[in-house]
């Protein structure tokens, strides 16, 4: 398990997905906003669940969040379209709804960019969030990500266009401990 402050990540469990299938993935309007594809409805128990980790996926790790205190799930996390040859990849997180407001989700991204920087050696993470998501722009503004632009009318959400904000973080740049 990766350890910060207040959460760890570890390996998503079978047990895990029937919870987060329900507080996150059947919760049409934040799955929307969270996702870049179509929300579809998924029979619980189906191998056809993004939530079901593929082991083999080399350009994608995927981790269940818990606190760290109780051990109880909190969501998940992931580097996504890891690029060995680039040295870059791309950050998510979605914590359940009782789970936020609780400064997890900066914890989050600072374990992440840890496994990303020490643990597979890339060069850059970044992240591309609605730009009204101040949560996340939040956290990936306390672990030192940088504002690289604005993509105007990129994200279909629930009848409209939205921005997205797309957040830079180099080697280099990054702090361990800046996670405030």
């Amino acid at each position: 398990m990766l350890k910060g402050g207040k959460v760890g990540l570890r390996a998503r469990h079978e047990d895990d997905i029937p919870i987060l299938h329900a507080e996150l993935y059947d919760d049409v309007v934040n799955h929307s906003r969270a996702d870049g594809r179509p929300w579809r409805p998924i029979t619980p128990g189906s191998k056809d669940s993004k939530l079901v980790v593929d082991d083999k996926d080399e350009r994608c790790a995927s981790f269940s969040v818990v606190e760290l205190d109780s051990g109880t799930l909190v969501g998940t996390a992931e580097l996504w379209q890891i690029d060995q040859h680039n040295r870059s990849a791309h950050i998510g997180v979605a914590l359940l709804p009782s789970a936020r407001g609780k400064g997890y989700g900066t914890d989050v991204v600072a374990v992440l960019c840890h496994y990303g920087f020490v643990v597979r050696g890339l060069r850059r993470v970044q992240i591309e969030t609605l730009a009204d998501n101040t949560a996340m722009l939040r956290s990936a503004e306390r672990n030192g990500f940088v504002r690289e632009g604005v993509l105007r009318s990129a994200a279909w959400v629930m009848g409209e266009f939205l921005d997205e904000v797309l957040l830079g973080l180099l080697a280099e740049e990054w702090k361990p401990d800046s996670k405030a």
